[in-house]
């Protein structure tokens, strides 16, 4: 038999050429669990907003990949010792961070499975995928998990100047066009080094951090809680939340295999089966964009109505301000909509609900991001940096919302 060549090159319309290392990482890719991130967006329904927001999720994992092996070189290049198994390990576990994400990304942890969140199942999907390779992605899971004795290599899957979130901020304000989140993930990358085995930031990298920061803060109120993109998110947890309430009361509706088996059952961490990942890894975008294309025509109104809001993209509207909404304000929408359909109080709620955001650019009191001075000196980088507004962006903005249906005159 001829032996495939797995030392394959891909093209991504942001590095160029992306090299896949050997042939563990080649087979990983070609996992059919991973092959399933092809069907996964990266940000949900953020294209109802930004029309070019179709990438996924496996475009992002080769995205942090690329970037890993670049952080590889710079830390050997400044003496750093990492084996070449820690080096695979790595490759592995940043391409795996993410395979765990349900349809749509988030929406899924509040709707089909109940709190299980998708960390817990990209573990889930490790463990199952390292018994198919005879163990040999041990070491990246310790890694992965934080239990590996060298913490530095913990913090470039995740901490907050990780390989996957310098990937997706440059990705996702490419392909919203969102020119605010544009990092310079190379110039970071070319700054950091390891002193006590904690990951830090040369002092000549300090305003690339600051940037950073700031393009996170942006891309955060001006994109990924985009009013729009979160009345959207908001509809979609609710038409499988209805679905799911409907089903449960005996109502056929029509979903894939792997949909309706999520409908019908409650999933929670502790009945979160070998047998029920399998069907979790069947379910992707397609199987919830074709069930509310279908339910569409369901006899019922809310599934009905709700599924079609998002299907024409005619949604509700949406008021955010940073006080709470008065009681009264949000039950006299009730009371209208309830008049107008002649829908009982419960299905009207559907329609009319209000809920929070925050955005924190930089959590001081978490993995900080630390600036490694001439003098040996390490300072936090809000106390480093003479950027007074670092500190504002270290603090929770909250914000509250509130959506409604719009009323055609």
């Amino acid at each position: 038999m001829k032996k495939r060549n797995k030392l394959k090159i891909l093209n991504d319309p942001i590095y160029g050429f992306i090299t896949i290392p050997n042939e563990l990482i080649f087979d990983l890719i070609e996992h059919k669990y991973f092959q399933r991130l092809r069907r996964i967006s990266q940000m949900g329904l953020s294209y109802l907003v930004y029309p070019g927001a179709h990438h996924t999720r496996f475009h992002h994992a080769l995205g942090c990949m690329h970037l890993m092996q670049k952080a590889v070189r710079v830390l050997r290049f400044k003496g750093v010792n990492i084996s070449e198994e820690e080096e695979e390990a790595l490759y592995v576990a940043i391409l795996l961070h993410d395979i765990g994400h349900g349809p749509f990304s988030h929406a899924m942890e509040h709707s089909i499975v109940n709190e299980v969140n998708h960390e817990s199942i990209s573990l889930m999907f490790m463990e199952k995928i390292n018994e198919e390779f005879n163990g040999s992605l041990t070491l990246a899971i310790q890694i992965f998990k934080g239990e590996y004795d060298r913490n530095f290599l913990h913090q470039l899957i995740s901490g907050q100047l990780d390989m996957d979130r310098l990937d997706y901020l440059k990705r996702d304000s490419f392909y919203t066009g969102v020119s605010e989140g544009n990092i310079n993930s190379e110039r970071l990358i070319t700054m950091i080094t390891v002193v006590n085995d904690e990951l830090v930031i040369e002092e000549k990298g300090i305003y690339s951090v600051e940037k950073f920061l700031l393009a996170r803060r942006l891309m955060y109120w001006q994109v990924y809680l985009h009013k729009t993109s979160l009345v959207a998110e908001n509809l979609l947890i609710r038409v499988l939340q209805r679905a799911k309430e409907l089903v449960n009361s005996g109502v056929k509706l029509p979903a894939s295999k792997a949909l309706s088996f999520f409908l019908e059952n409650r999933i929670t961490f502790d009945n979160f089966t070998p047998e029920v990942l399998e069907l979790f890894s069947r379910l992707d975008d397609y199987d919830v964009v074709s069930a509310m294309k279908e339910w569409v025509y369901s006899d019922d109104f809310v599934l009905k109505t709700l599924s079609a809001m998002i299907i024409e993209r005619d949604l509700l509207k949406i008021k955010i301000k940073k006080k709470p909404f008065k009681t009264e304000s949000k039950q006299k929408q009730i009371e209208k909509i309830k008049d107008k359909y002649q829908i009982s109080d419960e299905d009207a709620r559907y329609f009319v609900f209000e809920g929070t955001i925050s955005n924190q650019a930089y959590h001081q009191n978490k993995q900080n991001i630390n600036i490694l001075f001439k003098s040996r000196k390490i300072v936090d980088i809000v106390e480093a940096t003479d950027e007074y507004n670092l500190e504002a962006l270290s603090k929770p903005v909250k914000k509250y919302f509130m959506c409604s249906p719009k009323y055609k005159h």
